[in-house]
């Protein structure tokens, strides 16, 4: 990991990836460790999130974050430690949820900072259930999917850190039917089996969109959108009458150059959208419910502490790993939400 206490190393974004990223589109530095100036604080990152929004991010197309500058460090969540503090707001050896992206030293003002405590019981859940994916599942699903008793929900990337904390809470709050669309039989069982849901398909499978059809014998209610592509294209005929959307990302899309070959189904969209007064909104979470994320935490923290919650981590060793982990990622080979431990704790 971390090659000498007077270095830094950091991953930077080397060119703009043309459809899927690869380790070209990355390169390791090091450089010299950051000292902190009075008022800021050295953090050293511990745990560093990767999600499929940073592929967004390392565009330079209009969306609704900047695009990462050539050159700078990545972007991402990070569950850090203080190694060093001249700021009074925060102790040495303090836990913090910060932004500081792909590497393994930053500064901060603090402003930027959320406190963890001292000795927080899996600081790296901050970054997952407890963190942007868990607040997104939930307000997505509560707010935009309003469940309700006899309602059948569907969600992709059902094992993912936002697709399987939905479709618990759908369970929860009382679906009569949650299936979940994954990539494998070993996902599809883990969904059943340990997430609860009712049941679960490889979207692999040629007969995927009968499979689903048979799933879901009184239609979908919610429809979870997080993947796009053939899986919604399965789910758009079974929408029932005042079926919810909420679309929280179409990871199915992001390595796309361009629209997809086929017919223009764009009047077919917009007429079942019509017909059937079916909702769609989009959201960006902390844009458009941070002033919820009290809420989310306290209530997520309580599920989890009663067990009516389960949820799965996938860590990997070394900042180095890191390009090799994302690029793996949007190609549906994780399972659970994917970590990468970046530096040892301070003891």
């Amino acid at each position: 990991m971390e090659q000498t206490n007077a270095k830094n190393r950091r991953i930077v974004l080397a060119s703009r990836p043309k459809g899927a990223p690869t380790q070209e589109n990355f390169r390791l530095e090091e450089v010299a460790k950051p000292v902190p100036s009075e008022g800021e604080v050295l953090l050293r990152s511990i745990y560093l999130s990767l999600d499929p929004y940073m592929r967004g991010r390392m565009s330079d197309a209009p969306s609704y974050a900047p695009p990462v500058d050539i050159d700078a460090v990545m972007v991402g969540g990070t569950v850090c430690q203080i190694e060093d503090s001249r700021n009074p707001e925060f102790e040495k050896g303090e836990w913090v949820l910060s932004y500081s992206g792909w590497q393994l030293y930053a500064v901060s003002d603090g402003s930027d900072l959320t406190k963890l405590g001292k000795n927080p019981t899996n600081p790296s859940f901050a970054l997952g259930i407890l963190g942007m994916p868990g607040f997104t599942a939930y307000m997505g699903l509560l707010d935009i999917g309003r469940p309700k008793q006899e309602d059948t929900l569907v969600v992709a990337a059902a094992t993912g850190p936002v697709g399987s904390t939905v479709g618990q809470i759908g369970k929860i709050k009382g679906c009569r039917r949650v299936v979940g669309v994954a990539g494998g039989q070993e996902k599809c069982s883990y969904a059943k089996e340990t997430l609860g849901f009712d049941e679960c398909l490889d979207h692999k499978a040629p007969d995927f969109a009968d499979q689903l059809k048979m799933a879901c014998p009184d239609g979908i209610d919610i429809y979870y959108e997080n993947v796009g592509g053939k899986v919604f294209d399965a789910v758009l005929p079974l929408l029932n009458v005042g079926a919810r959307i909420p679309v929280c990302g179409l990871v199915s899309r992001y390595n796309a150059t361009k629209l997809p070959d086929g017919p223009d189904r764009l009047s077919l969209l917009m007429g079942t959208i019509l017909v059937k007064r079916i909702k769609v909104q989009g959201f960006i979470i902390f844009d458009d419910y941070g002033h919820r994320y009290d809420e989310f935490a306290q209530d997520m923290t309580e599920m989890l502490k009663t067990g009516k919650i389960h949820y799965r981590e996938q860590i990997v060793e070394h900042l180095e790993s890191a390009p090799e982990a994302f690029i793996g990622m949007l190609e549906g080979k994780n399972f659970g939400k994917l970590v990468i431990k970046v530096n040892s704790e301070q003891q």
